[in-house]
């Protein structure tokens, strides 16, 4: 069931009416409705995956109480061990076999040995990388001793299939959003208006500006050897912005739904295309896997401990494990190398904190040096973008080459240029409302608050009307596939 789907349209005001009216404020009734509805949600994707989701479940839950309960440090390891073993395991057979069986057969073949390892005809169920990675963190934080097991089943259950989150994060921790499912939780109308709006926001960037630039882009990449250097670039750009409106409006649609329930999740992006270098993006873009890998693995490895080869070599390990976690495929193992590299220099002279700040907060525009700071990193995420969106290697290299080419310097055309003239407006404008906004936890969060009502509706009719107007052909979500 997609987001901006009529379904969805049809079954989250029917949750959301019997969880504040029909349950009357009983948090256990509150509880089992979230559970029915997200196992209901997430079995209109694949039933057959249902088994999964359920397995992991009571894995992390019963190995869990395993691990608070073990009274002495091997037995923690070991169900500890188990936990990962079998969840990775997982992981591996669905994402991962058929990238390690076709690399290893090409491996023997290069040095002269021919091999057929065969490779499974599975499909990736939908969300297993993210609920994998919210148990994981919850059984690593009982051997940590920093949370105690939940054993209420139900409450536990919530905590890892509640449908917002449930396919594509955010990825949760279980210090910030079991108490929440543990609390008794009353209707708040400003709560409720706030996750209309920022719902509302999230189709316009789904529907209008990224569904749109992925037909584009879609053409360009899929036919790059018909097109010039300066297309290309064009294609890099809608990529570029296809692949942040898709996934931050997915997390707008999101966490604007759990604040319709009295559920407030970690926020996922903030407007990571002003950051002013490498190291701001990344503590700007899918913020809660970016801090999973920095608390469940780079401080684990030693983190910046140890001296400079540690710190060089621990940031190499988080970038590439970032990149296969996002597919089994050689581009994204590419993508992060580049952005170690892209982020190293900073890592090297200790200048990777220096933005920690939002860029000219408090001012219209920015200065000369941050202008220039911002398209600098903008324009080195665009080009680590076409290694993420290529089908494979050679094709981002060659269509790289073709960028550096003369035609770089022809006007760019392709099929239906002049139907994308609206939509690069609408873009423009988009750009604008992030840069205004970007103080706010998202863009339009304090957008006309403070205006006479009647105009304060006419701007939310009015972004209701270009989404129905200018709606792109309906894309499955990005990061649906990871």
């Amino acid at each position: 069931m997609l987001f901006n789907s009529l379904n969805f349209a049809i079954f989250l005001p029917i949750v959301f009416i019997l969880y504040w009216f029909a349950t009357k404020g009983n948090l256990r009734l509150q509880n089992i409705l979230l559970l029915v509805s997200s196992y209901f949600f997430y079995a209109c994707w694949d039933w057959r995956f249902m088994f999964l989701l359920i397995f992991s479940t009571l894995l992390d839950y019963f190995t869990g109480i395993k691990i608070y309960e073990a009274t002495n440090r091997r037995k923690k390891l070991f169900w500890l061990w188990l936990s990962i073993g079998v969840n990775l395991g997982f992981l591996g057979v669905f994402k991962y076999y058929n990238f390690f069986s076709a690399s290893f057969a090409d491996g023997l073949q290069l040095l002269g040995f021919k091999a057929n390892l065969g490779s499974l005809q599975v499909i990736l169920p939908v969300g297993i990388s993210f609920y994998t990675f919210h148990g994981l963190s919850y059984v690593l934080d009982l051997y940590k001793n920093r949370i105690k097991p939940e054993r209420n089943f139900i409450d536990y259950s919530v905590f890892v299939s509640f449908f917002p989150l449930l396919v594509a994060g955010p990825i949760e921790r279980a210090t910030h959003l079991l108490p929440q499912i543990l609390k008794k939780r009353e209707f708040d109308y400003s709560k409720a208006v706030d996750g209309l709006r920022q719902i509302l926001w999230g189709l316009f960037k789904k529907i209008v500006i990224a569904d749109n630039c992925a037909e584009y882009a879609n053409t360009i990449f899929n036919n790059s050897a018909d097109y010039s250097g300066s297309t290309l670039v064009l294609g890099a750009l809608f990529f570029t912005f296809q692949i942040y409106c898709d996934f931050s409006g997915y997390s707008d649609i999101a966490l604007g739904t759990a604040r319709l329930f009295g559920i407030d999740l970690l926020r996922n992006f903030a407007f990571p295309y002003f950051s002013r270098d490498i190291a701001e993006f990344w503590r700007r873009w899918h913020i809660s896997l970016s801090s999973w890998f920095k608390d469940y693995l780079y401080i684990p490895l030693g983190g910046s401990k140890g001296g400079m080869w540690m710190k060089i070599r621990n940031t190499f390990i988080i970038f590439l494990v970032s990149g296969f976690w996002h597919g089994a495929n050689w581009t994204f193992i590419v993508w992060g190398f580049l952005n170690a590299l892209y982020i190293m220099p900073s890592i090297v002279f200790n200048t990777h904190r220096n933005n920690l700040d939002i860029v000219a907060r408090g001012k219209y525009l920015p200065t000369i040096r941050e202008f220039f700071a911002i398209g600098i990193t903008f324009s080195l995420t665009v080009f680590a973008w076409i290694f993420f969106r290529a089908a494979n290697v050679t094709h981002a290299f060659t269509y790289i080459s073709e960028i550096f080419s003369s035609s770089l310097l022809t006007i760019p055309h392709f099929p239906g240029i002049g139907k994308a003239v609206p939509i690069v407006f609408l873009t423009s404008i988009f750009l604008i409302v992030e840069w205004l906004g970007r103080e706010q936890q998202y863009a339009i969060a304090h957008l006309g608050t403070k205006w006479y009502k009647p105009v304060r509706w006419a701007m939310y009719y009015c972004i209701i009307l270009v989404i129905y107007f200018f709606a792109g052909s309906e894309q499955q979500f990005i990061y649906f596939q990871f």
